[in-house]
């Protein structure tokens, strides 16, 4: 069994602004966001890893570094959602600009690109669910940490928890937060804890 500690990675400028969209934009952490990282290595001590992988996104790969102390290796499958014309904006800016995108997102993000111009939700779902069948290859047991981003990370938990898509706004993930799962020799998934500060 190969238990996977999940985690998003800690606050950006971004998170802070309103929650301001941050895709592919490769910000860094704030000092908070910083501090965040280091409480989960508080939190993580005692659990030695196998593996750590990480987005190659800075503000996910320097998250998982603070937060292990081990060598990180990055994979272009955890990057964050491209969310085409959202970028850079907030959800009221974008809304306010052109409400269909998100009205079709929201209806079923499994179909229809994040910010008109984006990825859809099964592209996400498709690529990270094939880096957790590659890591089960390469790790059938033990502790994986991987570190990502709020969009891929709730939208693929959705798909193995068998909701519809468009329900992964119900999962919560802060920033710095982990929700841990186990993953079977079969690929079979089961949730251990969801968004914690343990």
């Amino acid at each position: 069994m190969l238990n996977v500690f999940l985690l998003r990675h800690g606050q950006t400028a971004w998170n802070e602004d309103n929650n301001r969209y941050c895709g592919r934009t490769d910000i860094p952490l704030t000092e908070k966001g910083i501090r965040q990282a280091a409480s989960v290595r508080e939190q993580l001590k005692g659990i030695a890893f196998t593996a750590v992988y990480s987005s190659p996104l800075e503000r996910a790969y320097n998250t998982a570094s603070i937060a292990t102390g081990a060598s990180v290796i990055k994979d272009d499958r955890l990057i964050e959602a491209d969310f085409g014309n959202w970028e850079r904006k907030t959800k009221e800016e974008f809304i306010a600009e052109d409400p269909l995108p998100w009205n079709n997102w929201m209806a079923d993000p499994g179909v229809h690109r994040a910010g008109a111009t984006g990825e859809t939700g099964m592209e996400i779902v498709t690529r990270v669910d094939d880096f957790f069948r590659e890591l089960l290859l390469w790790h059938s047991s033990g502790n994986v940490l991987v570190a990502a981003h709020n969009g891929v990370n709730r939208l693929y938990l959705a798909y193995k928890l068998g909701m519809p898509l468009k329900n992964y706004r119900m999962l919560v993930q802060d920033n710095a937060s982990v929700t841990v799962f186990t993953l079977s020799p079969k690929g079979e998934f089961t949730l251990l804890h969801l968004n914690s500060k343990f």
